[in-house]
């Protein structure tokens, strides 16, 4: 009986013994993967951060990976690169294409699909939204936000909630966002105004316009190509409720961007005179201004089809346009 009792012991023991082992092995084990999750975490905020700046460095196109995601990642980047191409030659019928998008493409204003870090860029997109919008007086969702282009830039219809493509677009946004955290402070956005311009002269921007800018985007601003030369007034152009349809908005897009391969050239009487100019053409109206800013603080230089026939009448107000009236 007692060998028994020694025997059945000594199994107890050992068998303990290797409960401790083996719990042991795996807390080494659950440790490893850890710092190795931990490391991976690192290596990726530590290519987008330097000396507490949050570095532009997107994840190239050709590390998209190879699956169900990557398509719609891929599909994203041909929507946001050539928009009206694109939509125009899915759909049903040509006059249904231009129902859906004008003929501008997100590049043309957002260059090389959103990845240049001196136009526009979009990278850093999904972590800063949802966001707080004055002109739409809500939190707005990175899928909202891209339906007010559509309507207001593009002029012309949202994608569905459900649609494949505004997933596509959502999905290629965030692909570029990688390791960037969310709500960051991203240098290269806020870039595209100037709050503090001269009075300007429509006159004078006609010739600044002819003289540097009809090469790319035509004589009658019809454009050359969406990512050649958009068009920057008439019924192929963004309507008057797209945020560059504002004159400080239009200003510093010019001054910082224009003209391509020589930008800053312009001085800053002939930004403000150009920009006028290219605001007072005749352009798409958006239907629902009345919407926007239903919180206050509507700003003063939205260039609506009211300060275009002002323009025409010469009876603008250019003073209080640009916020310098008292």
């Amino acid at each position: 009986m007692r060998k028994t009792s020694t025997l059945v012991l000594a199994v107890l023991v050992a068998i303990f013994a290797l409960t401790i082992v083996l719990m042991s092995f795996q807390l080494k084990t659950n440790k490893a993967a850890e710092n190795e999750g931990v490391a991976d975490v690192t290596e990726t905020e530590s290519n987008n951060t330097a000396g507490g700046e949050i570095q532009h460095n997107p994840p190239s196109m050709d590390d998209v990976p190879d699956d169900e995601l990557g398509d719609a990642i891929k599909r994203g980047y041909d929507l946001v690169n050539d928009t009206s191409t694109v939509l125009r030659s899915e759909a049903p019928t040509a006059e249904d294409g231009e129902k859906l998008v004008n003929e501008l493409s997100c590049t043309s204003c957002h260059a090389g699909a959103g990845l240049d870090s001196e136009v526009s860029s979009l990278v850093g997109m999904s972590a800063v939204y949802p966001m707080y919008i004055g002109r739409s007086g809500k939190i707005v969702s990175l899928e909202d936000r891209i339906n007010g282009c559509m309507v207001r830039s593009m002029n012309g219809t949202k994608f569905e909630s459900n649609d494949p493509d505004l997933k596509a677009m959502v999905a290629y946004m965030t692909y570029i966002s990688e390791g960037i955290p969310v709500g960051a402070e991203l240098p290269w956005r806020h870039q595209n105004s100037v709050d503090d311009m001269p009075i300007p002269s429509v006159a004078d921007g006609e010739k600044v316009y002819q003289q540097s800018c009809a090469t790319c985007h035509a004589g009658d601003g019809s454009g050359t190509g969406s990512n050649t030369g958009p068009a920057l007034w008439g019924g192929g152009s963004f309507n008057d409720g797209a945020g560059i349809a504002r004159l400080t908005k239009m200003a510093g897009y010019v001054n910082n961007n224009m003209p391509v391969g020589n930008p800053g050239s312009l001085s800053e009487q002939e930004v403000a005179d150009v920009s006028a100019f290219i605001l007072s053409q005749d352009r798409p109206e958006f239907a629902n201004h009345k919407g926007d800013w239903p919180n206050g603080g509507r700003p003063s230089d939205s260039m609506t089809k009211e300060r275009r026939d002002e323009i025409k009448a010469g009876t603008i107000d250019w003073e209080a346009v640009i916020g310098k009236k008292q």
